[in-house]
């Protein structure tokens, strides 16, 4: 059994005709899980709507970037470079916000895998400023959380094809938090270079080239990625889970299958079973929610 949080709210962010983040990503992977083999394995859970997450956003994002979201909705337009808002995006980001941080509740309390099916996604929305589709940064807003609630030691793994830099910026100057990103290079949004360490020696960047395949990722899980959260030893591990890099994706150049996130989650699952998935991008929509089905099929598997 696995938890799967989801509100058909997250489908009233509007982003507006043709823009690649939409809420037919959404609509697409919960189609495909409650067809599946094993949609009886799935516990839907509606986030809190009651809960007040503005404490917790702001523990990553200045006061004046989130009443400038709250303001740009009320008006029922607005846009930092990318990322679009829309009159119920401060509504639905919140939400978002809080599905994640329930995310983080039933994973410490079960000792096993989640999964936030939300959007908007986050992780690379900076401190005062969205970018690249992203509102709130949910993955480093959740990692505070998760110490706020006695949580020590908090993994952050990242293998959205694109870098996470907002999660990177907010935690990588914290004690006891580890960052590691996986991503296309060159590529969106620039960032993620190799020599960027973080103040306690805890971040952990590994470009990829294009063209790069699930034999590069293996190579790259067993010799560093593992090691690197073994090491770390978290009592949690938070996946920006995104599923862009797969070879039928136009917003990037690997070449993943949807099967091989199969195998990204059984790495995953060998670093600890206290995981928490948070969707990020992938934008092909049949690639996208056959993938998010491998990772979901892999952590109803290990607790048969």
């Amino acid at each position: 059994m696995i938890t799967i949080f989801y509100s058909d709210k997250f489908l009233q962010h509007e982003t507006g005709y043709m823009h690649p983040e939409q809420p037919e990503r959404l609509t697409a992977i919960v189609d495909k899980l409650r067809s599946s083999t094993i949609a009886e394995q799935i516990q839907w859970v509606s986030p809190s709507s009651s809960r007040n997450v503005i404490p917790a956003i702001e523990q990553i994002h200045s006061s004046n970037y989130i009443q400038e979201v709250r303001t740009y909705s009320e008006r029922g337009w607005g846009c930092f470079e990318s990322t679009q808002i829309s009159p119920q995006s401060f509504e639905v980001a919140c939400l978002a916000v809080s599905a994640w941080l329930d995310g983080i509740d039933v994973v410490s309390q079960l000792k096993r895998p989640a999964f936030v099916l939300a959007r908007p996604p986050g992780h690379h929305a900076l401190k005062d400023e969205g970018m690249g589709f992203c509102i709130f940064c949910n993955a480093a807003i959740a990692a505070i959380y998760a110490q706020s609630i006695g949580i020590q030691r908090v993994g952050i793994l990242d293998w959205d094809v694109h870098h996470g830099n907002g999660t990177q910026a907010a935690v990588e100057n914290i004690p006891n938090m580890a960052f590691c990103s996986i991503h296309q290079s060159p590529g969106y949004p620039r960032t993620g270079k190799p020599d960027e360490r973080g103040k306690y020696n805890n971040v952990l960047n590994l470009p990829i080239a294009p063209g790069s395949n699930i034999q590069d990722y293996c190579k790259l899980f067993e010799e560093r990625v593992i090691p690197f959260f073994k090491d770390f030893c978290p009592d949690i591990l938070i996946i920006s889970a995104g599923y862009d890099a797969n070879q039928t994706d136009l917003l990037s150049k690997i070449n993943l299958q949807p099967q091989d996130y199969s195998i990204i989650t059984d790495y995953c699952l060998e670093i600890t079973p206290k995981i928490l998935f948070g969707l990020e991008g992938g934008y092909e929509l049949e690639s996208l929610s056959s993938s998010v089905l491998e990772t979901v099929k892999r952590c109803v598997d290990a607790f048969v």
